[in-house]
């Protein structure tokens, strides 16, 4: 009577074991998603702010533009231009940045570098892993119950 108690006891534990294995899968599945959501929502707030300082550059490079080359003109200095010329990058990185291909380019060569220089990437004990992380909370909670 007492081996059937047990062997019910050690199934009901090897369960509830497997249950909870499978809840921190789910729980770290969700966490991911959740951090690809994040990175999603920064990127989309980082082309958002681009294209709103690309409004308020181009009218300052558009007003210095005018008044640089009148300045040009009048005062018959052609030194006066030749701050255009960086303004002039300012601006187009910023527009190929919010209407552009920069980021699609950007992304292009991120996957020429995951997929070419992979070494560059790796992390100091390789890539984290669930069971990993599993022995280093078995190994902190037995410091615990240790003290």
């Amino acid at each position: 009577m007492g081996f059937i108690f047990s062997k019910s006891m050690n199934e009901n534990m090897r369960n509830q074991q497997e249950f909870m294995v499978m809840h921190a899968r789910l729980q770290l599945e969700r966490q991911l998603t959740m951090q690809n959501e994040m990175r999603e929502r920064q990127m989309a707030m980082q082309i958002a702010w681009s294209r709103e300082f690309l409004k308020y550059f181009g009218t300052f490079f558009g007003i210095a533009t005018v008044s640089l080359t009148t300045g040009a003109i009048k005062q018959k200095k052609p030194a006066f231009l030749f701050p255009i010329v960086p303004l002039s990058f300012i601006l187009t990185y910023q527009y190929d940045l919010g209407y552009g291909t920069l980021l699609q380019r950007m992304k292009s060569e991120a996957e020429d570098i995951l997929e070419m220089e992979k070494t560059k990437l790796e992390l100091p004990k390789g890539m984290i892993t669930f069971e990993s992380l599993e022995k280093a909370r078995r190994e902190q909670s037995r410091v615990f119950t240790d003290k």
